[in-house]
């Protein structure tokens, strides 16, 4: 019985206290190890440092970097940019732009950083990245941020079971309370109660991350949904939550979607662009267009499907296309510059507000009395869906002034829209000369081969389209069988010419499952309008800027000519450096994707220098047999790196 007694009670409950301390001290120092394992910096602070020092140095350091980087008088390497820049949009920069004037969205507009300003580094991927879900299975799933996922979910697991390690502790005390027990233990149940505050904490830090945040605000209206790893796009919209597969059928009822009347679509304001990716399966080609706004990500969700997107605000400049060239514009915003960019005949469709929508009534009365004034013949009101369709001619306009629209001057040029201001009057279609209007043109897909009457625009502009055309049918004929460039397999969907000239490359690869973001530069003849004529979309640009989309957007860019696209036409001077050129293909192309740059050889080997310091896979070839110009050809590969884990 004297094992029973208080003196050798109090010693064998003391003992039987420190082991139950050793047991819980270890079992945290284990898990204290492994989030150091996992997500701290460790050994990589100096490298981290050396980066900021490069990326932060001023510009005559820079000037030297990239002189030694184009002559190659020496081995140097591009670094790779903080892990806080993944999705760097430089001239969409919510941290410049948030301090811009709010009037008109001027602030969500384009405002470029000065080459010196902008870091000399490569975009790194975000970690756990991986090559996205192949076309066509991308158009309804795309990868979410696996490994991100994966880290959460094991620091919610390894929270729980620390909590349950713990709370049995509590049982036990609770089992046996004595009062010096409980006292004992009491420490240990307050902080299980504290582990599992913070495993539910990170569940809402996890749910509040931005590509989440989408899902969570619109998946009630069908945008799009998590299961798993992946993210599903149900087809549904803001206006259309029903999907849009039966929207488009409603649409259908009243304008001649099918057939090939129409064409080339312009969608404002697209979510995950739903719309245009079921309209793709309708024979027409919609280009979408959102800005960087609160829901973050939607315009990268919808080039991870496989959707023509682009970023853009329609604030206080005309949006970067020629005139008319869109056969059907979707949910309008600023009647106006619709009315610049619609073709005579085309169509107008606004779903939602303020179509007889509640509360709404003076917005919706206005709206129409605007309509009459353009001219435009209201088709249909079904519902919250009003479409109408545009005249040809200018001739009704001078009768309907209600709201002081006037024509345009003479002078003004529909496709000038460059950092062009918005005007309050209405494009003349009498200042375009030619063919363009809807029913005037072939039909798809007769008018991707048919020599628009606005080629006219480059000196004997019939004669150069139909050499243009021959040539590229040569060119890509052979890179698919010379080069093995993987042009018509799943690999390669979204697809960019820099220098499209008539859009003789995206023509070329008209059967394969892609579609082409042709670029006009904004310096050189306008031909924009041509490529549109031909059923193909693209918009303009200046390449010594950056472009306005997210990073990692194309599996392959196409350039020609690379060295003119940063000389000024009029006087041949540099305006910009091929090194930036080069590090922004680099930021918008994929990891695994494609670069294929034809040029003379004094450029292309320039161009390898370049490509070998931003870690490229590079090869050069001779020009194809029976070209007569003195160029090569490089063909690149980006590769799939990652930043070292102490700067995750």
């Amino acid at each position: 019985m004297a094992l029973l007694n208080l003196a050798s009670s109090k010693n064998r409950h003391g003992r039987q206290w420190r082991l139950l301390d050793a047991i819980v001290a270890a079992f945290f120092a284990a898990l204290l190890l492994f989030f150091l394992l996992v997500f701290s910096p460790l050994g990589d602070s100096l490298a981290a440092s050396g980066r900021q020092t490069l990326l932060r140095s001023d510009p005559r350091h820079r000037g030297r970097l990239v002189a030694l980087i184009e002559h190659g008088r020496q081995a140097v390497a591009i670094d790779a940019c903080p892990a806080d820049m993944v999705d760097h949009m430089p001239c969409e920069d919510p941290r410049i732009n948030s301090q811009l004037s709010r009037d008109m969205n001027f602030y969500r507009e384009r405002h470029c950083p000065r080459p010196e300003e902008t870091p000399l580094c490569l975009i790194p991927p975000p970690n756990g990245y991986k090559v996205p879900v192949q076309w066509p299975e991308s158009l309804h799933k795309v990868v979410t941020d696996l490994m991100v996922g994966i880290y959460i979910y094991i620091y919610i697991y390894m929270c729980s079971v620390a909590a349950i390690v713990l709370i049995s502790v509590c049982i036990f005390a609770s089992s046996n309370a004595t009062p010096e027990i409980w006292h004992y233990s009491m420490p240990y149940c307050k902080l299980a109660d504290r582990i599992w505050e913070l495993a539910l904490i990170l569940e809402i830090w996890h749910d509040n991350m931005p590509y989440n945040k989408i899902a969570d605000r619109k998946g009630h209206q069908g945008w799009m949904k998590r299961e798993g790893p992946y993210f599903i796009f149900p087809g549904g919209g803001t206006m259309f939550p029903d999907g849009a597969e039966q929207y488009i059928e409603k649409l259908k009822q009243y304008i001649p979607i099918a057939g090939g009347t129409l064409r080339t679509a312009l969608d404002m304001g697209c979510g995950v662009a739903s719309f245009g990716g079921y309209m793709l399966s309708e024979g027409m080609l919609p280009l979408s267009f959102a800005p960087r706004d609160s829901h973050k990500a939607q315009i990268q969700f919808a080039l991870e499907r496989g959707v023509p997107t682009f970023v853009a605000m329609l604030g206080t400049r005309r949006l970067p296309f020629s005139g008319f060239s869109f056969d059907l514009v979707h949910y309008a915003t600023y009647f106006l510059e619709v009315d610049r960019l619609l073709r005579p005949g085309g169509y107008l469709v606004i779903s939602g507000p303020p179509v007889q929508w509640a509360k709404q009534d003076k917005e919706w009365a206005e709206l129409q009395e605007v309509a009459r004034s353009l001219c435009y013949e209201l088709i249909v009101v079904d519902g919250n869906t009003a479409i109408w369709k545009k005249p040809i001619g200018d001739s009704c306009h001078p009768n309907l002034n209600i709201f002081g629209l006037n024509l345009c001057d003479e002078s003004d040029d529909p496709s000038f829209s460059w950092y062009t201001k918005l005007k309050k009057c209405i494009s003349r279609t009498s200042s375009v000369k030619g063919e363009y209007a809807v029913g005037a043109i072939p039909k798809w897909p007769e008018r991707l081969t048919t020599a628009p009457s606005r080629a006219s625009v480059i000196k004997n502009g019939m004669d150069v389209f139909e050499a243009d055309k021959r040539r590229w049918a040569r060119r890509v004929a052979y890179y698919k069988n010379s080069l093995n460039i993987k042009l018509g397999t799943p690999s390669i969907r979204n697809v960019m010419d820099m220098n499209a000239f008539f859009g003789g490359f995206a023509a070329a690869i008209i059967s394969d499952p892609v579609w082409v973001m042709n670029v006009v530069p904004a310096r050189k003849p306008s031909t924009l309008d041509v490529i549109y004529d031909r059923g193909l979309i693209g918009v303009f640009h200046d390449w010594c800027e950056p472009f306005s989309t997210y990073p990692r957007t194309y599996d392959l860019i196409h350039v020609d000519d690379i060295e003119n696209l940063v000389k000024d036409p009029n006087s041949g001077k540099t305006r910009c450096n091929l090194v930036d050129l080069m590090v922004e293909i680099d930021r918008i192309l994929r990891p695994e994707g494609t670069v294929i740059i034809r040029d003379s050889p004094e450029v292309i080997d320039k161009m390898e220098r370049i490509s070998r310091a931003m870690r490229w896979r590079v090869s050069v070839h001779d020009k194809e047999p029976d070209s007569h110009q003195r160029e090569k050809v490089l063909v690149a590969t980006k590769k799939l790196w990652k930043l070292p884990s102490g700067s995750q």
